[in-house]
């Protein structure tokens, strides 16, 4: 029964968080596909500039809601399934949900439902550590909205806090005796990876001096 809980793990945060909110908004609001406005990402912030405040409030509820309840439908198979609670750190499964947030991150980025083309993972990243994690997840929230009031540079803020992710996740993991915590900072390395991998251009606009800030007026097409 552990193999169909490991064979759950992959499969639901993939498929789930591979339905992207930004994509069908997008397509509900103006019958145009997010991919092809503004920077071209299928996220919360292009989904802001293009499509508005109520436009990117669903996209925001959307991606939060199902990188939670991937990581909760994961830790209900494994209960029920597998005879297994994974949210206790001492009987050292805490990690499946690193394991999660992974495949979660993979979905929303590589979604098979649209041609593996998605958005960054930021959002859904944090959805998965608040579920898994929650204070590294409120620490790492307050660092992104600090940097980002300071800079005005969302990608700016998604990228640090995103490198930061597996070293609070081991320095707390430390603290408190997790006995996974080096599963879940290697998890965590994974995680961060793909969130730089998935910002290589804004990484490219920062040093150019062309990434656009925050409320920062974009023309509908894309650039």
């Amino acid at each position: 029964m552990l193999i169909l809980c490991f064979i759950i793990v992959a499969a639901v945060p993939y498929l789930l968080c591979g339905i992207n909110t930004a994509i069908i908004v997008t397509k509900i609001k103006s019958g145009e596909d997010i991919r092809t406005m503004g920077s071209g990402n299928a996220g919360l912030t292009n989904t802001l500039r293009t499509q508005g405040k109520m436009a990117a409030l669903f996209v925001l509820l959307g991606d939060v809601i199902k990188g939670v309840i991937s990581v909760l439908l994961v830790r209900l198979a494994f209960k029920y399934i597998g005879g297994i609670d994974t949210s206790v750190i001492s009987n050292g499964m805490n990690y499946i949900g690193f394991i999660a947030g992974v495949f979660a991150v993979l979905g929303h980025s590589f979604p098979l439902y649209y041609k593996f083309r998605g958005g960054k993972g930021v959002l859904v990243t944090a959805a998965v550590l608040l579920t898994v994690d929650w204070l590294s997840a409120i620490i790492l929230i307050g660092i992104f909205a600090v940097i980002v009031m300071i800079t005005k540079y969302v990608s700016l803020g998604s990228i640090i806090a995103g490198s930061l992710y597996p070293f609070l996740v081991l320095i707390l993991g430390k603290l408190r005796g997790d006995p996974t915590v080096v599963l879940n900072f290697i998890f965590g390395l994974a995680i961060a990876f793909l969130l730089i991998f998935m910002h290589r251009e804004n990484i490219k606009r920062l040093k150019n001096k062309t990434e656009k800030k925050l409320g920062e007026k974009t023309n509908n097409k894309l650039t």
